[in-house]
């Protein structure tokens, strides 16, 4: 008789892990992230923290981490009505990675070049040039 392995029983973590990127890929999806991490914001505030993302990518961007249970959106029965998003308890796991993400980019990020035109929408200057 040949030794059966249960396939199912096995975890390939290269596969698990392509699961986890794939929650967090999208352009702005770790800025959102970040942000969120930091502490509750409404969609305006969001909007304008991060400059570049247009209203529609980052409407499109909430509901996918709303979707895979990394942010909650809350709306208040207010006239005119008041939507706030912040990070799930299961997003809060991530708080070690982000912390070592600055650890990193305090370390390393003066080495990192600047890259010029980010695309969507330009950040607002206010009349100043």
């Amino acid at each position: 008789m040949e030794n059966q392995t249960n396939e199912k029983a096995e975890v390939n973590m290269h596969e698990e892990m392509r699961r986890a990127f794939a929650l967090l890929s999208g352009k702005w999806k770790l800025e959102i992230m970040w942000l969120l991490h930091q502490r509750i914001y409404r969609f305006g505030e969001l909007r304008k923290a991060i400059p570049g993302v247009t209203q529609h990518m980052l409407t499109a961007q909430l509901r996918e981490l709303e979707r895979d249970g990394l942010v909650s959106r809350t709306v208040f029965a207010e006239v005119p009505p008041r939507v706030e998003y912040e990070i799930t308890q299961k997003a809060r796991g991530l708080g070690p990675t982000m912390e070592a993400l600055t650890a990193w980019w305090n370390e390393y990020g003066k080495s990192v070049p600047v890259k010029a035109n980010p695309r969507g929408r330009k950040p607002v200057n206010n009349g100043r040039p």
